[in-house]
């Protein structure tokens, strides 16, 4: 299944998808935030994507604007794959290269993302989560609609790493 909405198409990954994603991971200002990520590390996240999306049907599309057809990045939803005060969940995360950043299409996809969660999915519930300075994605998050929910250290750093505090949100389905 893929999810289009007006200026964006939710699709699945195509191999060569890969190189272009990985110049996505690369930009600094996607890394702002993120832990440093190499090409076998993007490589291997796209493996992890790819098994979801067998095993459920769904999981982060390759994201793609529709007029050019370009590759800028991902959106989707994906289970949260380690314990926190907030898991069991399902987590919607968005990706964007920073030439499409600040164009309101991180929100279009989110929100469609968002629409296929609580409809045809029936979700009750989808959590997000980010570094605390990230100050753009959780502002995001809550003109979504989501609430706050706490902090917690993200297990996948480690001690002492400057990503670890992280925020976590909520949406609850309407």
């Amino acid at each position: 299944m893929e999810m289009e909405s007006p200026r964006l198409r939710l699709r699945h990954w195509r191999p060569d998808d890969r190189a272009s994603f990985a110049a996505i991971n690369a930009e600094p200002e996607v890394q702002r935030y993120l832990a440093p990520i190499t090409r076998e590390g993007s490589d291997a996240m796209l493996d992890r994507i790819e098994a979801h999306f067998a095993a459920h049907g769904w999981g982060y599309w390759a994201l793609e604007e529709r007029r050019s057809g370009a590759l800028i990045g991902l959106c989707g939803m994906m289970h949260v794959p380690f314990e926190a005060f907030f898991t069991p969940a399902i987590e919607i995360g968005w990706r964007l290269s920073s030439a499409w950043q600040g164009k309101g299409l991180a929100r279009e996809a989110a929100q469609t993302v968002l629409d296929d969660a609580f409809g045809r999915l029936r979700l009750d519930r989808v959590v997000s989560f980010t570094v605390a300075a990230n100050t753009a994605s959780w502002g995001l998050m809550e003109r979504l609609g989501m609430r706050r929910i706490g902090d917690f250290d993200n297990p996948g750093l480690p001690e002492g790493h400057p990503l670890r505090h992280n925020v976590a949100y909520e949406i609850l389905a309407p």
